[in-house]
């Protein structure tokens, strides 16, 4: 399946079609047989990197359908490092989206006393270690907390942004949004209490 896709978007990036189409039919299976050969290691190489499976073969895939969109026409001795760099970049992007999920996440499982010193970046849990039981829990808190986010006030909406999602301390999301510390911990606060108010079953309440 994964190296059919990767055929079809050769396929379609090959518009630009050179004018003898035999050139092009080897070139295509020069390709695949490149990609044949490179996918077995290219999921393992994924998927010690992010510990599943399933996002390790959207990385691989989402790999090769690059490979064959932007670089099939490089000379052959250039594909093996441009792919590697590709599924790189694929790691990296999916370990930003996890860590921003964990911040996110974070705080849900906070005590209900002050939290304007809390730090989500310092306390998010290791986004390689959640169970898939989790994941689906952390699914629906998420589109839960969108919705609730929605609702606050502007200043507070930003402060916990900036903080949680971008993982910004204190001084940097004051500076981003142009009030003093003092302020960024006050609606950083409020913010947080209220969405656990409207979040309470993610804690149990």
């Amino acid at each position: 399946m994964t190296l059919e896709t990767a055929a079809r978007a050769f396929a379609v990036s090959s518009g630009r079609e050179e004018q003898d189409g035999a050139t092009t039919l080897q070139r295509q299976q020069r390709l695949n047989r490149f990609l044949a050969g490179v996918e077995r290691r290219a999921l393992r190489f994924a998927e010690i990197a992010v510990r599943d499976r399933d996002d390790a073969m959207d990385i691989v895939q989402d790999a090769m359908i690059k490979l064959a969109q932007k670089y099939a026409d490089k000379p052959e001795t250039e594909w093996t490092p441009l792919f590697y760099r590709i599924v790189q970049n694929g790691i990296r992007d999916w370990h930003r989206r996890q860590a921003v999920r964990n911040r996110v996440m974070s705080w849900f499982g906070r005590g209900k006393d002050d939290e304007s010193d809390y730090d989500p970046v310092a306390e998010a849990p290791d986004p390689l270690a959640r169970r898939p039981e989790e994941t689906v829990q952390t699914d629906g808190a998420l589109d839960e907390l969108g919705a609730a986010l929605g609702r606050l006030p502007t200043r507070q909406r930003e402060a916990f942004m900036l903080r949680t999602f971008e993982g910004l301390d204190v001084a940097g999301t004051a500076t981003a949004m142009g009030i003093s510390a003092g302020s960024v911990k006050t609606h950083y606060s409020r913010a947080v209490h209220s969405l656990r108010a409207a979040l309470g079953e993610h804690y149990g309440e």
